[in-house]
């Protein structure tokens, strides 16, 4: 009787919460800021060690970008394979082309008029070496406008991935994802198969991410022991006039975009991707972060069709930092020259570069290249200029960098949310720290994964 009352009175115990498993990759970008400061330090102390350390950066950045072609590849073939409509998939395309254009207009107006009140190249003046290294930046590889389409058209199928152009990947991911789209049932062991391709490719872009300590160290260190303090101070009304251009254009045109068209903060969002913003101004390079940003927004809850066309497509046309820093350095030079230009004579040159920047998207540092060989085009007299900015361009790359990814941050929600391709709650969760970011996988498994969108559970339903 005793053990009868004693069992009825004794409360079951709740089982122990399970332990909350620590995210050790909190420690790695920890690193990278003091990588970041250790870098400056070295180049201020020995510029020409820090010269030296180059390879530590470029070697990194070289470690993304290998990943690129891959990750492109499986995002977009998943995101059309299924999709049902494939005019749905034309209209995010139709959208993000206009949506950038139009971008690209803005960023090149506001870098006009700020251009032409700061005037930064007043009382300058050139010598041979400047006006040699001019004309050494520009680059043979910036192809005109019938070249640089078909140059979207790869060798063969597989040289797409072996080159590294994002636009040939791009094309070739979109002629997949067709194809399995037609294929109906008969394409879903495809499908699968592209789905455990995908997350072999980010498993390994996360092992690579742990060498990012050591990529920002050696980039940082080689940009300030070549540039220096002189290159700063001389030039440094035109890289101020250009940062807080690219402030204003963040955080005041695409700010009140996204509150507008998405009801959200952008306070929040660059939150969710500060790690990729430390990352971007750690290696002067937006492609770094690219993969990421690709993981990172399937996670915030847009769908895999809008993702994976608006984030490689805005990577070769919505270049809102280039845009503005075309603008600045062109009326730079020309004041620098003594040879200002009138309104009449800059919007012409500056929509030649809007189209020139177009062509240029997939060479190496295409916004110094794409400058100096958009002048070359249209205006030779001004290239003995461009080797004025030379020594100071890897400090203005940080901030055309940033821009440029603040920019395709913006649009993917911007094209989600037009298109209907975005799960509202879930971004709003995910923005609130309620549904973390696995920095191990870089994908949704489990409990956590992202839901397909109501059409896409219909439309799969119907297959």
């Amino acid at each position: 009787m005793t053990s009868r009352r004693r069992a009825v009175t004794t409360t079951p115990t709740a089982p122990a919460a399970p332990a909350v498993k620590r995210d050790r990759t909190h420690y790695l970008y920890i690193a990278v800021i003091a990588a970041v400061a250790l870098g400056i330090a070295v180049g201020l102390i020995w510029p020409d060690f820090g010269v030296e350390l180059k390879p530590l950066g470029t070697g990194f950045v070289n470690l993304i970008k290998m990943m690129i072609s891959p990750i492109i590849f499986c995002t977009i073939v998943l995101g059309i394979g299924s999709v049902r409509k494939a005019a749905k998939v034309g209209a995010v395309g139709g959208i993000a082309l206009g949506y950038f254009l139009v971008m690209s207009l803005v960023a090149l107006s506001i870098g006009l008029v700020v251009g032409n009140i700061l005037h930064p190249g007043d009382g300058l003046h050139l010598t041979n070496a400047i006006k040699a290294s001019g004309h050494s930046q520009v680059d043979s590889e910036a192809l005109g406008p019938v070249d640089f389409v078909l140059s979207i058209i790869p060798t063969t199928f597989v040289s797409a991935f072996t080159e590294g152009q994002v636009l040939q990947t791009l094309l070739i991911a979109l002629l997949a994802g067709f194809a399995l789209q037609a294929m109906g049932s008969v394409g879903q062991p495809v499908l699968r198969g592209v789905e455990h391709v995908q997350r072999l490719v980010f498993r390994i872009l996360g092992m690579i991410m742990w060498a990012a300590p050591i990529g920002a160290f050696g980039a940082i260190a080689a940009v300030v022991g070549s540039a220096g303090l002189d290159a700063l101070k001389s030039l440094a009304v035109l890289m101020l006039g250009f940062y807080v251009t690219c402030v204003l254009f963040v955080f005041v045109v695409l700010g009140a975009l996204l509150r507008i068209v998405a009801g959200l903060n952008i306070f929040s969002l660059f939150k969710y991707l500060a790690r990729e913003f430390l990352l971007i101004l750690s290696t002067s390079s937006s492609e770094s972060a690219l993969p990421r940003l690709i993981a990172k927004m399937e996670h915030l809850g847009v769908s895999r069709a809008v993702v994976g066309i608006t984030v490689p497509t805005g990577y070769s046309f919505n270049l809102d930092g280039t845009m503005i820093y075309m603008t600045m350095a062109s009326l730079y030079i020309a004041d620098a020259l003594g040879t200002p230009m009138s309104v009449g004579e800059q919007i012409p040159l500056l929509l030649f570069l809007l189209l020139a920047s177009k062509g240029a998207a997939g060479v190496s540092g295409a916004g110094l290249a794409t400058l100096a060989g958009g002048l070359q085009s249209h205006k030779p007299a001004l290239v003995d200029g461009v080797g004025l900015i030379v020594g100071i361009d890897r400090f203005m790359s940080e901030a055309r960098a940033l821009t440029n990814f603040a920019g395709n941050s913006v649009a993917t929600v911007l094209i989600g949310t037009w298109t209907k391709d975005i799960d509202k709650d879930r971004v709003q969760r995910v923005l609130a720290g309620e549904l973390p970011f696995d920095e191990t996988t870089l994908l949704d498994e489990g409990a956590d994964a992202k839901p397909e969108l109501p059409e896409q559970r219909e439309e799969l339903a119907k297959a």
